[in-house]
């Protein structure tokens, strides 16, 4: 059988100290018994994870990286128990983090990845080359109409994606259909009055008995994509509507509830890995994460580490659109520039909400000032 790989960092003092725990990774993620006890035969020789390759770490960083393949067999066609063979029980470890991964055929059928990704976003907002822009219709509390009203400025202005806040749910005060059918007529209206191609985002989280129902009420009504928080609705839902043929919307996923998987450099995962590859395996077209300089602490140096998650060759899976927000303003765009280029959509709502006076003119200058115009 075909075989992937996963490398995970160990913080370990010493070559034999990071063998022994790469091996016991490598057990506890398949077979989860001793190894002198494992049955041999197909389960030793196939099943059983294997140590491929062990190598120090960098000056800048100790440690060592451990290179693991695991069977085709150990995933048996199913999404969630991949999940479970990279990093089931070893993600409660400390001094343990996912840095990245292969595919093999299996895997790559299994996820055949993002259906729109860069290309695909592209050619539907109609931005061919300059950066995508993006913002959000906000606070939580505000009532339907009110909502609308601001997604029906923002379209004036020509912001290509108005995705909900993710707070926005389905309260009483704004629920799910009532604010979908408002913000959608709203976005549809003002690009009639102006041949843009604005399109609304709306949230689809919510309870599982409820959140296919939201997506395909998403689709049949006329939203552009819908955006969803994988770590409150779970990873496979993103792949499965990815992956059905009549589902046709882009994705964008949002980070909520996602922070501790990141946010120590000793365990959870990656950010190249959990905000790029893995959104990429569940089909995720765009990846909304905190931009460094923001109200987040995350590095300039882990975002461009997210680019490349985003954007590297990954078994042929396309590549998908970063999309940094938070502390996001007009004066920030030459070095949001400088960092991003042009392949990222840029994520903006306080900066562009300050401009209440006249938005539509405050989203059309920032669309002049990232080169759009």
């Amino acid at each position: 059988m075909a075989r992937f790989t996963v490398t995970y960092w160990l913080g370990a003092a010493d070559e034999k100290e990071a063998s022994a725990r790469a091996l016991d990774l490598a057990a506890e993620q398949t077979v989860e018994i001793p190894r002198d006890i494992v049955p041999a035969g197909y389960v030793e020789d196939e099943i059983l994870g294997r140590l491929e390759a062990l190598t120090p770490g960098t000056d800048s960083r100790a440690g060592y990286l451990a290179e693991i393949s695991y069977s085709d067999d150990d995933v048996g066609g199913d999404f969630l128990q991949l999940l479970n063979v990279i990093f089931g029980n070893s993600s409660i470890k400390t001094a343990t983090r996912v840095e990245t991964m292969t595919l093999s055929e299996a895997i790559i059928d299994l996820c055949p990845g993002p259906k729109f990704g860069t290309p695909g976003l592209r050619q539907r907002t109609g931005v061919p080359h300059a950066p995508i822009l993006m913002s959000a219709i906000k606070p939580v509390g505000l009532p339907t109409n009110e909502l609308a009203a601001l997604a029906h400025q923002f379209a004036l202005g020509g912001m290509n994606l108005i995705k909900d806040d993710h707070g926005l749910a389905s309260q009483h005060t704004s629920p799910y259909a009532d604010r979908l059918k408002a913000c959608i007529d709203a976005v549809n209206d003002a690009n009639a009055k102006t041949g843009f191609t604005s399109t609304y985002v709306p949230n689809i989280t919510g309870p599982a008995v409820e959140i296919f129902d939201r997506a395909w009420m998403a689709k049949e009504l006329g939203a552009g994509a819908i955006m969803l928080a994988p770590s409150l609705a779970g990873f496979d839902v993103a792949r499965t509507l990815s992956a059905d043929p009549d589902f046709d919307l882009p994705l964008v996923s949002h980070p909520t509830f996602g922070g501790t998987n990141v946010i120590t450099p000793t365990t959870g995962f990656s950010h190249a890995f959990f905000f790029g590859l893995l959104q990429r395996l569940m089909g995720i077209d765009a990846v909304v994460y905190p931009n460094f300089g923001g109200r987040f602490g995350f590095s300039r140096e882990e975002c461009q580490s997210i680019i490349a998650g985003c954007t590297s060759d990954f078994g042929g899976l396309q590549p998908i659109l970063p999309a940094p927000g938070g502390g996001m303003t007009f004066g920030r765009i030459p070095e949001m520039q400088a960092t991003y280029g042009n392949d990222v959509i840029y994520l903006i709502g306080g900066a562009l909400l300050r401009e209440k006076a006249d938005l539509p003119a405050a989203c059309r200058r920032l669309a002049e000032a990232v080169g759009q115009g």
